[in-house]
């Protein structure tokens, strides 16, 4: 009797085991060739090629007449507001502005040159300069600005145009009492004409040192 149990029981597990391999296998897909995996891989061959994406990309528009004339404004150098806070002048070294003093001062000793203006006017214009000389060879002498070309040309300038200021003066006091001599020669108003045009060179050379100075 207990054989039969037994037996009956053994036929009941096996009938089991197969009902559940028979479910495992009704439940996968029929066939897995050229799958890797359940699902179907897409298309990858040498002419494969991706769709377009639905989404479109911003259009870009590039800057309109960025290089033309016409787009792009002049600068406002006549503005004070553009001269004084853009190009910042005020921050202009103090060496700079002293020395651009100068510029009119030789323009003026220069034009007397040439309109062959009087002793007495000439001599005050270079007066003038002289002392503003002086003043400049104080305050820089100590300083790098000293060793600067502007500088030493405006010194020598200044001895040179003394020179010539007291030769004129001397001139118009004895020219009437010398003789045109070896003696005279000094005061002739032909080397006095000569010395006016070398003195008028170098003006014209430091007005252009001063000018490239800044």
């Amino acid at each position: 009797m207990r054989k039969c149990k037994l037996f009956y029981t053994i036929i009941i597990l096996s009938l089991l085991v197969i009902n559940s391999s028979l479910c495992a296998v009704a439940q996968r897909p029929e066939s897995f060739s050229g799958k890797g995996y359940v699902g179907t891989l897409p298309e990858l061959t040498r002419h494969y090629e991706p769709e377009e994406p639905t989404k479109t990309s911003p259009e870009m528009n590039p800057a309109k007449n960025f290089n033309s004339e016409n787009e792009i404004k002049p600068t406002p150098r006549d503005n004070p507001t553009f001269v004084n806070i853009i190009l910042k002048s005020e921050k202009t070294s103090q060496y700079v502005n002293d020395i651009n003093e100068f510029i009119p001062m030789l323009e003026s000793i220069y034009d007397m040159i040439e309109n062959n203006n009087n002793v007495q006017v000439f001599n005050a214009k270079v007066y003038y300069f002289n002392k503003s000389a002086d003043y400049l060879r104080e305050k820089y002498e100590k300083k790098p600005e000293s060793q600067f070309i502007s500088f030493k040309r405006l010194m020598e300038l200044s001895m040179h145009a003394k020179s010539i200021a007291l030769l004129r003066t001397e001139a118009e006091k004895y020219n009437p009492y010398l003789a045109y001599g070896s003696a005279g020669y000094i005061y002739n108003p032909n080397n006095i004409t000569e010395q006016l045009d070398y003195l008028k060179t170098e003006i014209e050379q430091t007005i252009i040192i001063l000018k490239e100075s800044n």
